[in-house]
């Protein structure tokens, strides 16, 4: 990847474009970031730099990852992430990374975790259809209804659609498009929708695509 930053997700907001068209963006708080540790193929076998971001209190930290920010002389960051840069010689410990390193009509993807939803069912899980209301189908309106034949196999196949944990897992939306850039506020607007609640931590880069 080129350039990468960590974010906030703010939350939903729209913006009118010059003809009057709306358009939903998502508000991301994207940095500042500091260089936290800075990785090379002599050192570690790959070029990367590892960012912080996010105020987090001294006695928070163990005695490991206070040596490890003491090392560049840098305030200690609640959340680090390594990213794997073409070119990480532009970078070294200690460097602030800000939000203005995207412009406007640039596409990103971005990476969060989604919203728990806990132990759900099939129709709120995998979008199955409901079984009829009549006839006799009883308290089983929501339930999986068969799961297979009897004799054979005789048995469940696995990754069978069943209910179970929904959610709480990490999602990246690829090729969004950076609707606005306030790089004053560290505030990135981002075309769509992006995974997360309000307040949670996203992962933004270019595009693969």
């Amino acid at each position: 990847m080129k350039k990468g930053i960590i974010g906030k997700k703010i939350g939903m907001t729209q913006i009118f474009a010059d003809a009057g068209k709306v358009i939903p963006v998502t508000v991301i708080e994207a940095g500042p970031c500091v260089v936290a540790q800075k990785k090379t193929v002599e050192t570690d076998g790959y070029d990367a730099v590892q960012l912080g971001y996010g105020y987090v209190s001294d006695k928070h930290l163990s005695k490991p990852l206070k040596g490890h920010f003491k090392k560049t002389d840098s305030a200690p960051k609640k959340h680090l992430k390594e990213f794997r840069l073409e070119d990480c010689s532009t970078y070294n410990a200690g460097d602030i990374v800000t939000a203005d390193i995207f412009a406007a009509g640039e596409k990103v993807d971005i990476t969060g975790i989604t919203k728990g939803r806990g132990y759900s069912g099939v129709i709120k899980r995998w979008g199955c259809h409901r079984l009829r209301m009549t006839h006799g189908v009883g308290p089983v309106h929501r339930q999986p209804g068969s799961m297979g034949a009897n004799s054979d196999p005789s048995r469940i196949f696995k990754n069978k659609k069943m209910a179970g944990q929904y959610g709480a897992e990490q999602v990246t939306i690829l090729n969004l498009e950076v609707v606005k850039v306030d790089a004053e506020k560290n505030l990135i607007a981002v075309k769509g929708a992006v995974p997360g609640a309000k307040g949670g931590i996203v992962f933004i880069r270019n595009t693969v695509k």
